[in-house]
């Protein structure tokens, strides 16, 4: 049970970091000085457009994309910096 409460914090710090970068990143795209902090990349399966399997009776769309930031991984690494600082 107190491994669970374990897991969950750290995918709190995780998650939180990923928004945050992303909050970062689209906010600092409009900002000359900042902007550099929203370079990054999108990788994955079936993009830009998802691999498809057309059966006539039955469709199936499979397709999944990570986007990277310079934020991302500067929020991703502060919140497992907190993360292995403050657990008990």
């Amino acid at each position: 049970m107190k491994n669970a409460g374990k897991n969950f914090l750290f995918f709190f710090y995780l998650i939180s970091g990923i928004v945050l970068g992303s909050l970062l990143a689209a906010v600092s795209k409009e900002i000359s000085w900042l902007s550099w902090l929203a370079f990054g990349t999108t990788v994955g399966f079936g993009h830009p457009q998802p691999a498809v399997l057309d059966l006539s009776v039955f469709l199936l769309s499979i397709g999944i994309s990570f986007t990277i930031t310079i934020a991302h991984i500067i929020t991703i690494g502060i919140a497992m910096f907190l993360y292995f600082k403050f657990k008990r």
